[in-house]
């Protein structure tokens, strides 16, 4: 039973080691992608801040920073609490084992003197020749063999308790030592953090001294935002409107065809009616000429239903064409896995209404607004049509059709693709502008007909 029980402990203490090193990597893994993100922001920020000008872009890289590093310390606190547990667990099993290698030390000398005493061979003997029988004899001698047995493997199981408290031991030492660095690591992102913070008190003085200079520019944007949403409206409801059209005129031309097979149907039994009553004419004897004529047998047939009418879609008009559907279908299942439209850039101002910081400044974005490299390459999300190529505020904007999808890339200082042109994934569609401050910058919308949608719940996690 003893035996039973340390190999229990041992496949036990196995398992739950292996759990605990897998969550450790698990969370040394999502530290150093933490890491990596942070070391890219800080190459992109000090790019950027060869513009002496504090920017928003400048200032969502700062924040973005300082969530990342906020999120360093929180995966460093699990950290530590996922060392502190298997600590407090080491604790446990070596007080248990402990407390068995007790038991078996003391089970284990009990033998010992026990085999002394009967040491000799006469009390061998005397124990084997005292038996009643031959058959209780046999019994006797296999009973001292596998008492014999016993002491040997009390022997072993001891050594192994051993070797396995003296495993705990060294693994409560380097759980320690872990400890002990992931403490130090704490310490020293927590002191980086203060001075994230502070960086980022800066950043919003000087955007606050610049207040009124970005609140033109925001005004602006603002204006550029309105016109590109009119222009994009007036583009899909166009296109509702073409879609539409399209539909109709496949359901006349379905409609006509219908018709046209009735009446030809009809025309058919008009045909076999007559050649039936001639037939039965001819087949008339001469001697019944004199007879009033009768009506020849009309052979029925039986009209040809007419296809039922399907009922009226409730779907998207784009949705029409099994082209659209499944563009459309393929768009969804893409969800979180998208490209972005630039490889290196960052989202200056997000989906939806905003507010800077302790400042007056607020808007409200149609879609994302990216900081990137001026003349960057700005590529399609996905396989598409593109719908319209149009000027806004001097820059050029492009709208590709995805289904029932819409994305659209504005504040292109260049375009390669014209109407009509059938886009694949990932190709470059336009170069990225410029705004006032000299960074360049890509206005990207996703819209499902007119209604527009977060691009960020669309593209995948960077």
């Amino acid at each position: 039973m003893q035996r039973i029980l340390v190999a229990f402990t041992l496949v036990f203490l196995c398992a739950f080691g292996a759990i605990a090193q897998n969550s450790s990597e698990d969370l040394k893994k999502k530290q150093a992608e933490i890491q990596r993100e942070i070391d890219d922001l800080r190459n992109t920020l000090n790019d950027t801040k060869k513009n002496k000008k504090a920017s928003l872009g400048q200032l969502a890289l700062v924040q973005k920073k300082l969530k990342l590093r906020e999120q360093a310390i929180g995966n460093i606190n699990e950290q530590i609490n996922s060392i502190q547990s298997t600590i407090s667990q080491n604790y446990g099993e070596i007080g248990r084992l402990n407390k068995e290698l007790d038991t078996l030390k003391e089970q284990y000398k009990k033998s010992v003197v026990y085999a002394y005493k009967n040491r000799s061979n006469y009390e061998f003997l005397n124990f084997i020749f005292s038996a009643n029988s031959f058959s209780d004899a046999l019994r006797r001698i296999e009973y001292l063999k596998s008492y014999r047995q016993y002491r040997e493997q009390q022997a072993s199981t001891i050594l192994n308790t051993q070797a396995l408290l003296n495993e705990k031991n060294e693994g409560l030492k380097a759980s320690r030592r872990q400890k002990d660095e992931v403490l130090k690591d704490a310490e020293k992102e927590k002191r980086v953090l203060v001075v994230e913070r502070k960086e980022k008190d800066e950043f919003l003085g000087k955007i606050k001294a610049r207040e009124r200079e970005i609140s033109k520019e925001i005004e602006m944007k603002n204006r550029a935002d309105q016109k590109l949403r009119v222009a994009i409206r007036a583009a899909i409801d166009k296109e509702i409107k073409a879609a539409a059209a399209a539909a109709r005129e496949k359901a006349a031309r379905e409609e006509k065809a219908r018709v046209e097979r009735q009446k030809e149907l009809e025309r058919e039994r008009e045909r076999e009616k007559a050649r039936l009553a001639a037939a039965a004419k001819q087949e008339q004897p001469a001697t019944k000429q004199e007879q009033p004529a009768t009506e020849p047998p009309v052979t029925k047939t039986t009209p040809a239903p007419e296809p039922k009418k399907q009922p009226a879609s409730t779907g998207s008009v784009f949705e029409a064409t099994p082209e659209g559907l499944a563009l459309s279908g393929g768009f969804e299942k893409q969800k979180g896995k998208l490209p972005w439209p630039v490889d290196k850039g960052t989202v200056k101002l997000h989906f939806g209404t905003y507010t800077i910081e302790d400042t007056k400044i607020r808007g409200n974005n149609p879609g994302i607004t990216l900081e990137t490299n001026t003349g960057a390459a700005v590529k399609a999300i996905y396989e598409g049509e593109v719908t319209t190529v149009f000027d806004i505020e001097g820059n050029w904007a492009v709208m590709i059709q995805h289904g029932k999808y819409f994305s659209v890339y504005s504040n292109l200082a260049s375009t390669t693709v014209s109407k009509g042109q059938k886009i694949s994934m990932g190709q470059t569609i336009g170069r990225a502008g410029s705004n006032d401050d000299g960074n360049g910058e890509v206005e990207f919308i996703i819209t499902l007909e007119r209604i527009n949608q977060n691009p960020e719940a669309w593209l995948r996690r960077r």
